[in-house]
Order: C-alpha cells, then structure tokens, then sequence
C-alpha cells in the first residue's frame, strides 16, 4: 500500500499565530501516527514561518515511523540532514520567499549540484527524494544524479483533475512507469485531497509513498484528525 505521510507545516503555521504551544505540535504528530499515519513530513523553511529549528529536533525525538524533512539544500538543511538523520530527505528548489513549493527541479541544468548534495545526503545513510515535473527528461536526469525516489509535483494534476482527469494523470503515469524502469522510487505530493487522491493512486501502481498537508489539516476541522487520517488511508488502499 502506498503510505501516507501527513505534513504538518499547517498546524505549526496555526500555533505560530498565537505565539504559544497550542496546538502542540508534537502531541500533533503522535496523535497522527496513532491514528494511522505511515509517516510525518516538515518544511523547515529559513524564516521559521511554521517549523522551527527546535521543532525539527523535538520531532525527531518522538517520529516513530518515517520522518521526512524537505527543504532546499542549503547549508541550515544540510546541517539537520547530519544531525538528525531522518528517514528521507526530499529536496526542493524553492527560494526562501517562496509560499510553497510550485516547481520540481531542472536535473538536467543542476545535474553537477544534484550529484553532490545527494551523495553527501546518502553517506548520512538517508535516503533522498528530489521534488520533480513529470517529465521524461527531468526522470531521466533525475537518475543520473544519484537519488533514490522522485516526488512528482502534482499541482498541475489537481487543477486539471476535474475537467479532465485522464488527461491531468497522463503524463504522471508516463512519469511514473518510467521512474519504476530507471530503478526509483516514486513519491507524490501537492495539492492532492480526497477527490483526487484515488484516481492517481490507481493510475500510479508504483507510488510508494504521497505527502499531504493542507488538504488534510482543512477537512480535519470539519472531519476531526482520526477520522480524516482513516479517510485518507482509505484512498489510497
């Protein structure tokens, strides 16, 4: 089954609101492990605007499944890769300033770059995604560079989703059949929600794995967390 990583950038942006410790955070994470989650990601973004640094650390004495800290890789990221040794690092080209993540890497042009931030990432013995478009050059190139899974960026499938879903996943398929060929992972992540989530799952045979964040934390306020978690879980069986 494809596991689901909860993102929970949005309940720190919630507790960061009010300066306090409400919602806890790691309380956060335990409780969405308990309820089923198969993984928890953070974007521990240079301006703190959600995860902090302490964060980070905090959770990654309490993450009993996979811990996944995404980022650009910077020398602040690079530095909780060495000490924290998560489960995976999943790196993405965003500038500081950006709101969120809306492009995957150009691994053909930043092959040179990719190789080394990947192998200094894998002598840790953590295991690398790097957030692409589903792209048959950008796949292939992301081969060559070393890593060990994609994330497909699936913004531009949940837009096309209800218009046309066959044509928004086709080239998510493609991207995925190939990215199983060339011996990686497949990871995806953005925008998907429990409309969408299915249809890519049964499109996608090979996703190991999808990180969601904001979707989920909006239907946890009608839905509660245990239940929306489930619901989740459910889509993706």
């Amino acid at each position: 089954m494809t596991k689901l990583s909860v993102n929970v950038n949005k309940i720190a942006t919630i507790r960061n609101a009010r300066g306090a410790n409400n919602p806890n955070l790691v309380q956060v994470v335990k409780d969405c492990e308990r309820f089923g989650a198969q993984g928890i990601t953070v974007h521990p973004r240079p301006d703190e605007r959600h995860i902090s640094t302490d964060d980070v650390y905090q959770i990654s004495q309490v993450c009993t499944t996979e811990f996944n800290i995404e980022g650009y890789p910077d020398a602040r990221y690079l530095r909780f890769i060495e000490e924290v040794r998560p489960a995976q690092a999943t790196l993405v080209p965003d500038p500081p300033e950006a709101i969120t993540s809306n492009a995957g890497w150009d691994t053909v042009a930043r092959e040179s770059f990719l190789k080394e931030v990947v192998a200094q990432i894998k002598s840790y013995g953590v295991r690398v995604s790097i957030f692409v478009d589903p792209s048959e050059q950008i796949i292939e190139g992301a081969a060559k560079v070393g890593t060990d899974r994609v994330e497909l960026y699936t913004e531009p499938y949940a837009s096309g989703y209800h218009q046309d879903k066959v044509a928004a996943v086709a080239a998510y398929a493609q991207a995925g059949q190939l990215a199983n060929q060339l011996g990686l992972g497949v990871n995806a992540g953005h925008d998907l929600d429990l409309d969408n989530l299915r249809f890519l799952k049964e499109q996608l045979p090979y996703l190991d794995e999808v990180s969601i964040g904001h979707a989920l934390v909006c239907d946890a306020l009608y839905l509660g967390l245990e239940n929306t978690i489930q619901m989740y879980l459910k889509q993706l069986k």
